[in-house]
């Protein structure tokens, strides 16, 4: 089956320093009833995002317009740590977001990225504050993550690009714009050639 293609992406990041965010703050618990990821991108970060009242609080950093269209979220240390709902992801990529930058992230929070086509680029601390640095000074900087050529790379105006680790078997479905049935489904004159093999 098919799944959101990665090969490069240049676009506009939104900043979210803080350390620590759970999958329980990227997405509160009360929406996991919910089964069609349709329109969760509105309930992303609800209990930062909005007022009691439900308006959305203006000095939230998804809500301002400048963050409008923005693809790539740079984020604290150790991001989508909790439980392990896939509809962490499943949030991120409705808002709009295809790449999370941090200096570490969650297992079960980062596989359950990569299936939804978002992929998380985990960078040395060094790495992280130069690019928040960086993007203080110039808020509308665009990042590049590439998953093509020797290594998959992370690269802004004035700064090398840097590798960040993504397992093989992962980075190929992304280049395909396949899931995992996908994967298996292009394989299917081998798989059956190996089970007439072994009957």
């Amino acid at each position: 089956m098919s799944a959101p293609q990665f090969t490069t992406l240049t676009a506009r990041a939104v900043v979210l320093p803080n350390t620590d965010v759970d999958t329980d703050q990227i997405i509160p618990a009360r929406f996991l009833k919910i089964t069609d990821k349709l329109g969760l991108g509105e309930k992303l970060f609800c209990d930062w995002r909005y007022a009691d009242d439900g308006t959305p609080k203006p000095d939230f950093v998804i809500n301002r317009p400048e963050s409008h269209g923005a693809q790539i979220l740079v984020a604290g240390h150790n991001f989508g740590c909790g439980s392990s709902r896939e509809h962490a992801p499943w949030a991120l990529v409705g808002w709009g977001f295809r790449g999370v930058v941090s200096t570490m992230f969650a297992d079960i929070f980062g596989n359950n990225a990569l299936k939804n086509g978002l992929v998380p680029v985990k960078v040395p601390p060094a790495v992280h504050a130069a690019l928040l640095a960086a993007l203080q000074r110039d808020p509308n900087l665009p990042l590049t993550i590439a998953l093509t050529g020797d290594q998959p790379t992370l690269t802004w105006p004035g700064h090398a690009p840097v590798g960040f680790p993504l397992d093989p078997f992962s980075r190929d479905c992304l280049l395909r714009g396949v899931d995992e049935l996908g994967y298996l489904q292009a394989h299917q004159a081998q798989v059956k050639a190996y089970e007439a093999a072994h009957a």
